[in-house]
């Protein structure tokens, strides 16, 4: 079907705001496809941020801890990953968020002298302004330029702003947040964005027992199904929407096979539902694709590195070996 247009996007919500004609556009455009999904970057406002920080507490959601172990007990063997010849280098995080985990092996590298620039990116401009005011104070001798943006469009401006060699952190496993053939384009647009002897620090949830992997995504106390459920909360308030959430459930799988552990929200009942000036009609236990969050073996990611143009170098495991922190090299 033909995209919706941003003159009926303001039409219907009467606004001239870029980004909430941005969300507006691809939620119909997600909801009048077959089958129905949703973007899960909009999972991220005010309260998706709070039921996330939830989630991230409660038992049986792991990624996080596993981690956050690495960098708390192995900072040392990532520093000496990092640092490699001694040579002065860039090191680039994207999607740095509130810097947590990155504060340990930034410490850590401070501490030893290592000659670096640490260059957060987030595509929030509130956060970049956070880590550029709190981090000179929380770490005293960091040198620390900021950039907000796109990931890709901030990698060529790290480019443009100085030669040292560059490495690259991208951690919490957001390379799962993608199916395995757009986190295979992901590696080789990074490796594209990169020269020979540039590396990178990718953060990758392994996999495990079925049963672990998928409590953490239907977890008993049901922040998740919240979490999945305060998308159309956040349709109603920013565009005009009138979804009944008690309409819907949550519903999780896992396949251990291909690694993939998906999200979806069921219709429970035939509706329609008005998004602004648009009506989407739902079939009772129609689904909504949410997300992904993709599993890999430390085979499968010795594979994307060189399908894409890196060597792998290293693994660093947690202690229960459920995630791996893989360091590759750009040949």
């Amino acid at each position: 079907m033909a995209p919706i247009t941003t003159a009926t996007n303001q039409s219907a919500l009467n606004t001239d705001t870029p980004a909430t004609d941005q969300f507006y556009n691809d939620v119909i455009a997600g909801l009048i496809s077959t089958p129905k999904h949703l973007d899960s970057k909009y999972f991220y406002d005010a309260n998706g941020d709070k039921l996330f920080q939830d989630l991230m507490n409660c038992p049986e959601y792991y990624p996080t801890n596993r981690e956050m172990e690495i960098f708390t007990s192995q900072t040392q063997e990532l520093a000496k990953a990092v640092i490699a010849g001694g040579d002065a280098f860039d090191l680039i995080e994207l999607g740095a968020g509130d810097a947590t985990k990155s504060s340990h092996l930034l410490a850590h590298l401070i501490d030893n002298k290592a000659d670096f620039t640490y260059l957060p990116i987030d595509i929030s401009g509130n956060v970049i302004s956070y880590l550029n005011i709190t981090l000179p104070v929380t770490l005293p001798g960091i040198k620390i330029t900021g950039l907000q943006g796109e990931y890709f469009e901030m990698l060529k401006k790290a480019a443009s702003i100085s030669d040292n060699r560059k490495v690259v952190m991208f951690l919490g496993s957001n390379i799962g947040n993608m199916p395995v053939t757009d986190a295979e384009e992901f590696c080789r647009e990074l490796r594209n964005n990169l020269s020979a002897g540039d590396m990178v620090l990718v953060g990758v949830d392994l996999k495990k027992n079925p049963k672990t992997v998928l409590a953490a995504y239907n977890d008993t106390d049901g922040i998740t199904k919240k979490f999945n459920i305060n998308l159309l909360d956040r349709i109603n308030r920013e565009l005009q929407g009138n979804f009944n959430t008690a309409q819907f459930d949550h519903y999780a799988m896992y396949d251990p096979e291909t690694g993939a552990c998906k999200s979806y929200l069921v219709s429970l009942a035939e509706q329609d539902v008005s998004i602004g000036q648009q009506t989407v009609s739902f079939k009772k236990d129609e689904y909504i694709y949410m997300e992904i969050s993709q599993k890999y073996t430390v085979e499968q990611t010795n594979d994307m590195a060189e399908l894409a143009g890196f060597k792998p170098l290293s693994h660093v495991f947690d202690s229960k070996g459920w995630f791996v922190d893989t360091i590759w090299m750009a040949v």
